[in-house]
Formats: C-alpha cells, sequence, structure tokens
C-alpha cells in the first residue's frame, strides 16, 4: 500500500467486524464527499499552531491544528501543509520549520497567518526569535518545537511533513488557544498539583 491509497475504497472484506465491538452508528461509503469529512472534522478541537520556516526558499508561515507528535524517542512531530497553500513554495524547498503553539490571546496572530495576507506582513506581527534550525519562533509562544524537516509524503491534497525536533522552548503561563467548530476558544489553563496553594497558606 502506497501512502496515497484511502482505506475508504478498500474492499470491505478485509475489515471484518472485532466480536464484541460495536459499529460506529454513522454512514462510511466508498461516496463519501469531501464536505462531509470537512463537517465531521470540524467537531474535532485542536490546539492552534504558527508552523514557520526561513532558508533559501525564503520565509513564510501559516496557522495549523494538524500538527501530531510521532515519537519522543527520537523526538519527532508530523505537519501537513496544503499543497495549494501561499506557503508551500517555500516549505517545499527549506530544511527546517518550528512550531509555535499558541495561547488564547494570539487569537490575532492565529487569524493572520491563516488569512492572505503576505509574508511580510505575517511576521511584522509579533517577538520573534531563532531557536536551533535558524526557523522563526514566536518569542511568547506557549512552546516551541524547532527542527529539520527528515521526510516528506504527498497524500491527497497535502504534503506531510516529518521534522526530527532539535530544541524546544516553553512558557506555558496562559491559556490555550483552540480551534473547533470553525471557530476558535479559550482553554483556561489549570494549574498542576505541585502549583496549587497550599491550604491555608494565603
Amino acid at each position: 500500500m502506497t501512502v496515497t491509497e484511502s482505506t475508504t475504497v478498500r474492499d470491505r472484506e478485509a475489515y471484518p467486524p472485532i466480536p464484541g465491538r460495536a459499529t460506529l452508528p454513522s454512514r462510511c461509503s466508498d461516496a463519501l464527499s469531501g464536505q462531509e469529512y470537512r463537517e465531521a472534522m470540524s467537531r474535532l478541537a485542536g490546539a492552534v499552531h504558527l508552523v514557520t520556516t526561513d532558508g533559501p526558499g525564503g520565509r513564510a508561515g501559516f496557522t495549523a491544528s494538524a500538527v501530531c507528535s510521532v515519537s519522543d524517542a527520537p523526538p519527532m512531530l508530523l505537519v501537513c501543509i496544503n499543497r495549494g497553500s501561499s506557503a508551500h513554495g517555500a516549505f517545499s524547498r527549506n530544511e527546517s520549520l518550528c512550531v509555535s503553539t499558541l495561547g488564547a490571546d494570539h487569537e490575532g496572530l492565529a487569524a493572520l497567518f491563516g488569512g492572505r495576507t503576505d509574508m511580510e506582513r505575517r511576521f511584522a506581527t509579533g517577538t520573534w526569535r531563532t531557536l536551533r534550525t535558524g526557523a522563526p519562533a514566536l518569542a511568547d509562544a506557549l512552546a516551541a518545537f524547532d527542527g529539520r524537516i527528515v521526510a516528506r509524503h504527498a497524500v491527497g491534497t497535502h504534503d506531510v511533513l516529518y521534522c526530527a525536533v532539535e530544541a524546544v522552548a516553553s512558557v506555558g503561563e496562559a491559556d490555550a488557544l483552540l480551534y473547533g467548530e470553525r471557530r476558535y476558544r479559550r482553554l483556561p489553563r489549570v494549574p498542576r498539583p505541585a502549583e496549587t496553594p497550599a491550604v491555608g497558606s494565603a
């Protein structure tokens, strides 16, 4: 099987029901439309990130929720980028990227990087620094993951970029920014048990 094949067009007999396992009541059809899929995926809330790069292809960045950890030994994550994106050309020529995870106060920046604004105006907003690879990292991001692109796979309309993480930075003192049902949402930060003040300590 190649990475571009879809499991929805395979023979259902290759995947018989697992005894004792409930089946989903929703429809699953070879004729499933992109619109139906996107509508279902809009219910999947996720963290919001700025994915940025710099190098021979120029400086570029876009807003993404399609970011996922792959491994912690070695540290690796993946990013999905639409090949129709204005940032795609730069990412296809550069060898590094940085994922900056956004806080709730970064909603305006997320909208800026997710729109049709030119790259110069995008990077004119916010405070930027570099970690190890030279890719721009948002200075006040909740977390930043800086690394080298080690593999690329074309899947449908997107490229999947696998990135070996070489450096991280974390602020982590703010509410998180989520995106779900086609709008931004705030996820309040909850102190970890060790951070909770002891009773009577006030």
